[in-house]
C-alpha cells in the first residue's frame, strides 16, 4: 500500500511522476536524454546500466520493467540476466564490463569509483562522455529506486504488464504519454 495516495491504474514510478507532474517533468526529460538520446552506448546498453543499479538496489518494479526494455532491445533475454547475476561474465565486451562495475560501484557509493575502475574503462575504450553518462544513469536510477521503493509505489506481480511495459518504454520513451495514462486504467 503506497504511503501517499495514488491512482491504482499507474503503479511503480508512473504513478508517482503523475502525482506531481511539475517534478516529474526535468526528471523524464533527463531520462530520455540519457537512455534515448545521441550516444555512442546503444540503448540496450543504457538500459543494461539501469537494469544493473536496480536489480543491486533491491528495486523489484524498476529491475524488471528495465530488464523487460533491455530484453526487447537486445533482441534476446540472456544477457541482461547474466548481467545481474555476474557483469564480468556476461556476453557484453570488455569495454561494457568496465562501464557496468564503474556503474555497480556509484549505486554503492559515488565516492567508490576509483582512478583504477575509471582507468579500466577507458582501457578498454571508452569515452568520457561514456564514463560520465554511465555515471549519471547510475545515479539517476539509484534515485528511482529510492523514489518507488521509499513511497511503497504498488509493484505489479504479472510478467504481462512489465512486457507491455517494456514495449511501451521502447516504443514511446521516457516522457509522458501525450493523452496521459487513462488508457490503462482498462489493464489495471
Amino acid at each position: 500500500m503506497p504511503h501517499i495516495p495514488l491512482e491504482a491504474h499507474l503503479p511503480g514510478i508512473t504513478g508517482l511522476l503523475e502525482y506531481r507532474q511539475d517534478s516529474a517533468q526535468p526528471i523524464r526529460e533527463l531520462t530520455q536524454i540519457l537512455l534515448r538520446g545521441e550516444s555512442t552506448l546503444t540503448e540496450g546498453e543504457r538500459e543494461l546500466i539501469a537494469t544493473l543499479v536496480s536489480h543491486r538496489n533491491e528495486c523489484r518494479f524498476c529491475s524488471t520493467a528495465h530488464t523487460a526494455a533491455a530484453d526487447i532491445l537486445l533482441g534476446e533475454p540472456e544477457t541482461c540476466e547474466r548481467v545481474k547475476q555476474d557483469f564480468e561474465t556476461a556476453p557484453v565486451s570488455d569495454k561494457m564490463k568496465a562501464l557496468l562495475n564503474v556503474a555497480a560501484l556509484v549505486q554503492k557509493n559515488g565516492r567508490d569509483v576509483t582512478p583504477e575502475a575509471v582507468d579500466r574503462a577507458k582501457a578498454a575504450g571508452a569515452t568520457d562522455r561514456e564514463l560520465h553518462d554511465t555515471v549519471l544513469i547510475a545515479a539517476l536510477f539509484c534515485l528511482y529506486n529510492k523514489y518507488v521503493d521509499g513511497l511503497a509505489s504498488v509493484t505489479p506481480t504479472d510478467p504481462a504488464f512489465y512486457a507491455y511495459l517494456g514495449e511501451r518504454i521502447t516504443t514511446h520513451g521516457y516522457n509522458r504519454l501525450k493523452q496521459g495514462y487513462d488508457h490503462l486504467k482498462a489493464k489495471s
